[in-house]
């Protein structure tokens, strides 16, 4: 299995105060079993991992360790917003063009409860050379557009770009030192207070997490 699933089965089985042998009735293994499962010691099949999400009203991906968020939204219910409703594309095109307008709306609501310009100002930046980035490699895959368009050097930008999200990344984290910027936050909190919009913000964190996994890991 993986090295969250024991803790994560034993976790959600304190949390509602069902004794190791109900479980384990109920999940129609015996004690011994489950009790292996919950240490480690032993990997459970597939029919099991389903009978437990099922059991815990959880996803399987949030027993492996792979969400933060308990029950994953099903992609036709992340919210759309209405600038995008017209705009055509492709299925993915459109569902990560949701994800990313959904949790930039997050981020800056919690950036206004924050309360720091400075912070505000670092991760905006960060942003918004995010975005030029990806919108300077787009445009100059043609290669007769017009550069006029620019005003960093055509052979540097990649460069600049790189290091000034850097900088605005340790500004940004400078400033939560410096201003003691914290807020309460944890899965179920944030699910509360965003409702059907915390479920873009958990879907990216785990399409990010798994992106990276999987360059670093050259595949």
């Amino acid at each position: 299995m993986n090295k969250d699933f024991p803790g994560i089965i034993t976790i959600l089985r304190k949390e509602r105060g069902i004794s190791q042998k109900q479980a384990a009735e109920d999940l129609g293994v015996s004690q011994a079993v489950l009790s292996h499962y919950e240490k480690g010691v032993r990997e459970c099949g597939l029919d099991f991992l389903v009978r437990a999400a099922d059991y815990y009203e959880v996803s399987t991906d949030y027993l492996l360790g792979r969400t933060a968020q308990r029950v994953s939204a099903p992609v036709n219910e992340i919210p759309e917003t209405d600038e995008f409703r017209h705009l055509k594309g492709n299925m993915v095109n459109q569902i990560n063009r949701r994800l990313l307008t959904n949790t930039a709306a997050i981020i800056y609501d919690l950036l206004a409860q924050m309360g720091s310009k400075r912070l505000t100002n670092a991760v905006s930046n960060y942003l918004m050379n995010a975005e030029y980035l990806a919108f300077r490699m787009i445009y100059s895959a043609g290669s007769d557009n017009p550069q006029n368009l620019f005003t960093l050097d055509e052979k540097r930008w990649h460069n600049r770009i790189a290091a000034s999200m850097l900088l605005d990344t340790e500004l940004a984290e400078s400033v939560i030192e410096q201003e003691q910027l914290a807020l309460p936050l944890s899965p179920d909190i944030l699910s509360g207070y965003f409702e059907k919009g915390a479920s873009s913000l958990f879907n990216l964190i785990q399409f990010a997490e798994r992106n990276v996994r999987t360059s670093l890991n050259g595949q």
